[in-house]
């Protein structure tokens, strides 16, 4: 049987979330991003956005602060517009262009591979603030990522049927 430590379950973790949110947008069509189902209070843009947000902010900032890339990654403009406690707009006109908020979903989460050979164990023990999972620490923030993720999926999951197009699973 395989030993895993708790940075490569995280890491694990955190891949799969992405993979199975990737396979509930792949048969997404342009028009459909924006698009807010009766009865829906989001749409997958708003998702997406608030996903490479949130990336961001516990994979990323949690592990090490604010780095000179980061302004490269995603503007504050962005961070703000997708954050926990905003509402999705039906304007898509509020938000980037579609390609940009993938894009940026996109780029965070490569970054967030590049960073992590970089994680220290002794640094994941580091203790954070709410939010976390399993434990107060930034491997806390890991965790927490990988299961907001895939909170984050049932709603886009839910918004796929509300639009008529098949489940993935």
């Amino acid at each position: 049987m395989e030993s895993l430590t708790p940075l490569e379950i995280a890491r694990r973790q955190i891949e799969f979330a992405r993979e199975y949110t990737l396979s509930l947008l792949a048969d997404v069509g342009d028009a459909e991003w924006f698009a807010l189902p009766h009865g829906a209070p989001t749409h997958l843009a708003w998702q997406v956005g608030h996903l490479a947000m949130a990336e961001y902010g516990l994979c990323l900032f949690r592990q090490r602060g604010r780095q000179e890339i980061d302004s490269e990654l995603m503007s504050s403009k962005f961070r703000k517009l997708f954050s926990r406690g905003s509402t999705p707009a039906a304007d898509a006109s509020v938000y980037p262009a579609m390609n940009e908020i993938r894009a940026t979903f996109d780029r965070v989460h490569a970054q967030v591979r590049a960073e992590w050979p970089s994680l220290e164990p002794e640094q994941l023990a580091v203790e954070i603030e709410l939010p976390y999972a399993v434990t107060n620490t930034r491997l806390g923030a890991l965790y927490f990522f990988s299961h907001h993720e895939m909170l984050h999926a049932g709603q886009i999951g839910l918004v796929r049927r509300l639009l008529g197009k098949p489940p993935v699973r």
